[in-house]
C-alpha cells in the first residue's frame, strides 16, 4: 500500500474511543499517554496493544513555517514512511500543523488474547476504574498505526486551539504592560 492508501485507511478505520479530558499545555511540553489497539494481522483474533506517550512540545507564536518534527513514529523503515514524504503528503492535502516536535515513545508492545471489541471494553473499563483522564484510547489498523496515533494527537490539538490561542495572547499582552 502506498502512503495515500494507508492515510485513507487510517482516516476511515481510526476510532478515538476515549480522548484525554485535560487540554494540552500551552506554556510547556505535554506528555500525552495513549493505548492504541489494533487487530493483529499475525495472530488473527487477537489484539496488538501499544502503550506509550507522545511528547508534544510547547507551541510558540513565532514559528518557522510548517516544519513539524516527528520522532518515534517508525517513518524510517520504508520509503513510503519517510518523515519528509509524510510532511509533504499532509501539506499537499491542506493539513498544516503548528511547528512542534512530536516525540512518540512506545513503552510496551504486546498481544492481548481476544478480539478487538473485547479488548476495547477491557481497557476502557480499566481507565474508568482508575479514573484516568490523561490517557487516550484509540483503535486503528495495525499496518498504519502511526497515522491513527497522529489523528488522535491532531484531534487533541484542534480541540484545544481556541483556548490555547487565547492563553498565548493573554500572556503576551501581560508582558507588554
Amino acid at each position: 500500500m502506498d502512503i495515500e492508501e494507508l492515510w485513507n485507511k487510517a482516516l476511515k478505520h481510526t476510532e478515538i474511543i476515549r480522548s484525554r479530558i485535560q487540554a494540552l499545555k500551552v506554556f510547556s511540553e505535554t506528555h500525552v499517554p495513549y493505548i492504541l489497539l489494533s487487530e493483529s494481522t499475525i495472530n488473527v483474533g487477537d489484539t496488538v496493544v501499544r502503550k506509550g506517550e507522545v511528547v508534544v512540545e510547547k507551541p510558540s507564536l513565532l514559528v518557522p513555517p510548517h516544519n513539524p518534527m516527528f520522532e518515534g513514529f517508525d517513518f524510517d523503515g520504508e520509503e513510503k514512511f519517510n518523515e519528509n514524504n509524510f510532511i509533504n503528503f499532509l501539506l499537499i492535502r491542506g493539513i498544516t500543523l503548528p511547528s512542534l516536535k512530536y516525540d512518540n515513545k512506545i513503552h510496551t508492545l504486546e498481544v492481548h488474547e481476544g478480539k478487538l471489541s473485547d479488548t476495547i471494553k477491557y481497557f476502557e473499563k480499566g481507565l474508568q476504574q482508575k479514573e484516568d483522564v490523561q490517557t487516550g484510547l484509540i483503535a486503528g489498523p495495525e499496518d498504519c498505526w502511526q497515522f491513527s496515533l497522529l489523528i488522535f494527537i491532531f484531534s487533541q490539538i484542534v480541540r484545544d486551539a481556541d483556548n490555547d490561542i487565547r492563553k498565548l495572547l493573554e500572556k503576551h499582552h501581560k508582558t507588554d504592560e
